[in-house]
């Protein structure tokens, strides 16, 4: 993740496609031990090694090793090194992605309804009150509806870890649904949605 987004004046956010993101994340769901932990490694070692995808998904992390350290690792006969580990995790979340994105797009189709998120602006606690965004004229909460097609869009940018396609459709959608100040909402502090 590309991080949060500090303003000149010290408004803090991050930019809406990764919001989207964070949330897409932790609606996969997963593995909740740290791959640092024995038992987060050797579960995610067996979700890779499942399946052709998860052997995709390591090389796509520059996993390389013999099958005989693949075993030695399995059968906690050996312990990745610290780099190793990044990227089992990094394969790890690769394949999660994918492999849930179908059913995502499905939940957040809502029968073609799409769905409706709550868009939070960035945060201007840190502002002298003098710098601060006038945003008096709307409510801060924004709710704006995702249409399917676009959460497809994000749904594939999110599995393939694309951020900044996933930030320029936010930006597409924020001025397509949010009218003349779509460009308070590029950068949010949160994007909330249920599915």
């Amino acid at each position: 993740m590309a991080g949060k987004i500090t303003g000149a004046f010290g408004a803090k956010g991050k930019p809406g496609g990764e919001a989207i993101a964070e949330r897409l994340t932790e609606l996969a769901g997963g593995i909740k031990s740290s791959a640092t932990s024995e038992r987060g490694l050797e579960a995610r070692l067996k979700y890779l090694t499942n399946s052709p995808a998860g052997y995709q998904a390591m090389e796509r992390a520059g996993i390389s090793v013999t099958p005989r350290t693949l075993i030695a690792w399995l059968a906690g006969d050996r312990d990745p090194n610290k780099a190793n580990r990044g990227r089992i995790d990094a394969a790890y979340a690769d394949l999660r992605r994918r492999n849930v994105a179908k059913s995502l797009k499905k939940r957040l189709s809502n029968n073609g309804r799409g769905t409706r998120v709550e868009v939070h602006p960035i945060t201007q606690a840190g502002v002298t009150p003098s710098r601060q965004r006038d945003l008096s004229r709307n409510p801060n909460l924004r709710k704006v509806n995702i249409r399917p097609n676009q959460w497809d869009r994000l749904v594939d940018q999110w599995a393939a870890g694309d951020l900044d396609a996933m930030n320029a459709e936010w930006e597409d959608i924020a001025e397509d649904t949010l009218g003349s100040d779509w460009g308070a909402y590029t950068s949010v502090s949160a994007i909330g949605f249920g599915a």
